[in-house]
């Protein structure tokens, strides 16, 4: 499995708390290791589809991440809140 980290997403973690910073590292890569062997997702993670090949993956109601899954490719958009999440909606 292949994966990338946007600039975009990049940009939105560079905002965040150290904490928060922390915890968005440790989702991108529980992320990438259970699309590449098909485990189960930790209790409090949350996967949701919201568009064709856009993903939301939550760890608190704060920290969220939006990605792209195609085929084998993983892309990291954006980390932040629920409103960011929605702003970001609204563009694609």
């Amino acid at each position: 499995m292949k994966y990338d980290f946007k600039k975009s997403f990049d940009r939105s973690v560079k905002n965040l708390s150290e904490d928060a910073k922390i915890d968005i590292k440790k989702l991108a890569f529980e992320i990438i290791d259970l699309l590449s062997t098909g485990k189960k997702p930790a209790k409090g993670v949350g996967l949701t589809r919201l568009r064709k090949d856009y993903w939301e993956a939550r760890i608190t109601i704060r920290e969220r991440i939006i990605f792209r899954l195609s085929n084998d490719y993983i892309q990291f958009i954006l980390a932040g809140n629920h409103e960011d999440i929605k702003r970001f909606l609204k563009r694609i």
